[in-house]
């Protein structure tokens, strides 16, 4: 299983749909070369540079952590079902019930809404809560979802950070 990676005073909790292939085996989140992620990241501001995958644990010391709705890796999200990800999304409320972080930020537009019965849900900031935390919902980051750019999805991370 990948382990999260979480610190004390969470500004923002990305929280992927559930690990790829490649990220089970290397232990490190968003770790397919082609997933706009980590330059995301960077380009939105969030990080000072670019950071690989293996330095995913120097989050913490930016106010930022990593989780997933549904822990099973898997070579697409679309390979999930419903269930499991409606109850990840109550094990990640409770989670986020217990860690604070200031936003949950959702990678995934169509996992959210399966995961919170939120069928009408945007990519944005959302008016629920969950876990006592602000929603943000962002663009999911694989290179699977074309219609998203890397300066598109850098926009949208870009819009999060202001909003903090």
């Amino acid at each position: 299983m990948l382990n999260d990676v979480l610190g004390p005073s969470l500004d923002v909790l990305f929280c992927g749909i559930n690990p790829g292939l490649m990220s089970e085996a290397t232990g490190h989140h968003f770790a397919r070369p082609g997933n706009r992620f980590w330059p995301a990241l960077h380009l939105s501001g969030f990080t000072p540079r670019r950071l690989a995958p293996a330095e995913q644990d120097l989050l913490p010391s930016y106010g930022l952590g990593i989780t997933n709705i549904v822990p099973r890796p898997s070579a697409k999200a679309s390979e999930l079902t419903r269930q499991e990800l409606a109850d990840g999304g109550a094990a990640l409320a409770a989670k986020v019930a217990g860690l604070g972080p200031k936003v949950l930020a959702v990678l995934g537009v169509s996992a959210y809404r399966t995961a919170f019965g939120r069928p009408k849900a945007r990519i944005g900031p959302q008016e629920e809560l969950v876990g006592g935390a602000r929603v943000w919902v962002l663009p999911n980051p694989s290179g699977l979802n074309a219609h998203w750019t890397l300066a598109t999805i850098a926009d949208e991370l870009g819009r999060l950070r202001a909003s903090l």
